[in-house]
């Protein structure tokens, strides 16, 4: 049996989609029956709950090793406090810290170390804490009051280059797709360059139209001709 023709070899992050309903997929799910089209989206619904911001990340790996830290430390004091209580010594760690800690004065290098390092570490703790992360996936306009879609900034920068490479005159092109802006460089190897690039601003334009973004970026289209060889 031959294989159907016109299909594609590349494998596109397909928009996250997260459901507030019980049984739907959580956030981080791919809908893969989700798909860019041509036409403008549908209307978005009325969003009371604040949907329209970015999503949050989970950030399970730093919380991990958050909690697996204060673990260790929180076990081997609470040894070190029993095995005191016993009539024990205390650990070589716990005496020399405390004798280092009594001798060398709040100006000494190492005490401005520590303490550099132990502010760096807990305004990192802070910004984890009150920013979303997730800066790859852009928020999209919700259709239905239960669903949150995102899209991978990967696959709308792979739409929109697709869109422009169906303009007259476009031999390559580049796409920088970022939350605010979206940058295109194109090489167009004939027609007027004036030509082209209106030609671009307006299918890049219905693209990101396309696209149903909750906050559409700006546009920014270069054409330039090719280089000359040697």
């Amino acid at each position: 049996m031959s294989e159907p023709q016109g299909s594609e070899s590349t494998t596109r992050r397909m928009p996250v989609l997260e459901k507030t309903t019980a049984g739907a997929p959580a956030e981080g799910e791919f809908d893969r029956s989700a798909s860019t089209a041509d036409h403008d989206p549908p209307p978005a619904v009325d969003d009371a709950n604040g949907g329209r911001g970015r999503f949050w990340s989970a950030r399970r790996v730093p919380a991990g090793i958050v909690a697996l830290l204060v673990l260790v430390a929180a076990g081997v004091l609470l040894y070190d406090v029993a095995a005191v209580r016993a009539h024990r010594p205390a650990l070589h760690w716990r005496r020399s810290l405390a004798r280092q800690l009594a001798e060398r004065p709040l100006d000494d290098t190492w005490v401005l170390v520590g303490a550099g390092l132990a502010a760096a570490l807990g305004l990192w703790l802070i910004v984890l804490a009150v920013t979303p992360g997730l800066r790859d996936v852009l928020p999209m306009r919700r259709t239905h009051p239960d669903v949150r879609a995102g899209l991978h900034r990967d696959a709308a920068a792979t739409a929109l280059r697709d869109r422009a490479m169906e303009v007259s005159g476009v031999r390559s092109v580049r796409v920088r797709m970022g939350r605010r802006k979206v940058d295109v460089r194109v090489v167009s190897h004939f027609r007027e360059l004036d030509d082209v690039r209106a030609d671009l601003n307006v299918t890049l334009a219905d693209g990101i139209r396309g696209l149903g973004l909750v906050r559409p970026p700006a546009l920014s289209v270069h054409v330039v001709r090719p280089g000359r060889k040697g």
